[in-house]
Formats: structure tokens, sequence, C-alpha cells
């Protein structure tokens, strides 16, 4: 309940009013029942601009320690991360993570909306990075819709008032949501796991109009840091020239349960 207050009464109107996005395409996002929201990920806005622009609630998952501060901003962050939806996430391993990942597909199971970023991180330069195969994995184990989205012109840049970060003509595209469940018992095969990562980040490079760069964005900015030259090849899309994996046939066996992708491919 308090979501909804928060939501309507004091963050949707801020949104709207201060960054004034556009949204196009929200008819795309089911009215009711469980489906994952997969984005480009261009900056920290991202996270509350698309739940205040839709009608349905959204959940992100978040890394734990963004919820564990122990000082007043702290706090404040943990505070405001709950109210607009984000679930933390716990990226240690074993069971503390495990338990994580529950509560991740509980989000589903109640038929809500689950956001999930990809590429793990936000860009570092813009440009569309590739996408980890976690969020594969949560698709073919959920079994639910899959909608693209793109984020565009969501970063932050100083403005004339008083120097105060604002964004300029940011806007929001919805695909049409892509549906996955043909491969279900592809199990853990890695090729089908790529391709429909692929398939997801390639509906979502369609909907920005990013270039698409073949390499991981973490890997880039752990370069960065270091001050080592990284190749970044282009391609015209994600997994450009990779074939189509075959459907398994409903008579085949079993590969297995999808294993639960780790957290650390979930949250940015």
């Amino acid at each position: 309940m308090l979501y909804w207050v928060f939501k309507w009464v004091l963050f949707t109107p801020f949104v709207r009013l201060v960054f004034r996005p556009s949204i196009e395409g929200e008819e795309n996002i089911p009215e009711t029942g469980p489906a994952i929201l997969v984005s480009n990920h261009l900056s920290a806005g991202d996270t509350f601009t698309l739940p205040a622009m839709i009608k349905r609630r959204l959940t992100w998952p978040a890394k734990a320690e963004l919820f564990s501060g122990s000082d007043w901003r702290g706090r404040v962050v943990a505070w405001f991360l709950v109210r607009v939806g984000q679930l933390p996430m716990d990226r240690s391993g074993g069971r503390a993570s495990a338990t994580s990942m529950d509560g991740v597909l509980d989000v589903l199971k109640q038929g809500q909306l689950l956001g999930i970023f990809p590429e793990g991180t936000r860009s570092p330069d813009g440009r569309l990075y590739k996408g980890k195969t976690g969020v594969a994995r949560l698709v073919l184990s959920a079994g639910v819709p899959v909608v693209p989205v793109a984020m565009i012109n969501t970063q932050f840049v100083r403005s004339r008032f008083f120097g105060l970060p604002l964004m300029r003509k940011a806007a929001i595209r919805v695909g049409k949501p892509m549906d996955f469940r043909r491969y279900e018992s592809a199990g853990n095969d890695r090729e089908v796991l790529r391709w429909v990562t692929d398939e997801i980040m390639n509906a979502v490079m369609e909907l920005s109009g990013q270039e698409y760069v073949d390499v991981y964005g973490t890997s880039v900015k752990a370069a960065l840091e270091e001050g080592r030259d990284f190749p970044t090849p282009v391609l015209s899309r994600p997994g450009e020239g990779r074939p189509v994996p075959p459907v398994p046939a409903r008579n085949a066996p079993n590969r297995g349960a999808v294993a639960p992708p780790d957290p650390t491919e979930l949250t940015a």
C-alpha cells in the first residue's frame, strides 16, 4: 500500500514534472500476470524513470550493499530503493545468494513485473554492450514473457538551474513481448542461453538505436580503471552470424532444470 502512495502522490509527479520523460508502447506491457522487462542501462535514473512512467508495479534486483548503509545517507538511499520497488540481491555466493534468487522468482510467482539490466552495468559510453546470459536462465526457468525496453537520453547533465543534474528529452520505448517457452527443455545448453540473450538484446538495440559492442561493459570498465586498452568490436547486431539453435523435440530427454543465474548477472 505504501508503495502506491509513494508512487502516485510523490514519486511519479516529481519525475514527470522535473524530468518530463515520454513513453511509447506501454500497451505492450501485459496488464496482468508475470513478465520480465529487459532494458539497456544508461544511468542511475533508469531505475526510477521506468517505474514512474508505467501503471504496474516494477521490481528491480539491486546489490544488497545499497541497502546496508550505516550513516544517514545510506539509510535514505535504502529507504528510497525499497519505496521504488528494488529488491536486495546478495552477491557473496552460497546460501545467501540462493535466497536472494528465491526472492526474485517469488516476484514472478506472485504475478508481478521484474526489471533486469542484462549488461550488468551502466554503459561506459552510451553504446549497448553484450548481455549476460543470466537473463536467459531466468527467462527459461520462469517461463514468462520478456518485454524489451529502451531507455533513451536518461543520462544526467548539468542544467542552468543552479547546476542541478537533469535529463534532457528522456524517452522510453517498450517493444512487443517475446516468448521463448519453446526452449524451456533445452536445460543449460550454452548455445541456447547465448542465443536467447542475444535475441533479447537485439530487440533492445532496435528500440534504442544504439551501436552494439560485442564485449561485456564490465570488462571495458575494469580496463578503463586500470588504464588498459580493451578491444571493443562493433557488430551490426547481437549474435551476428550465430545460427538459430534447434528447438528441442518434445519427446527428447530433458536436459535438466535450468541452473539459476548468478546474482551478479542480474544486478548493476
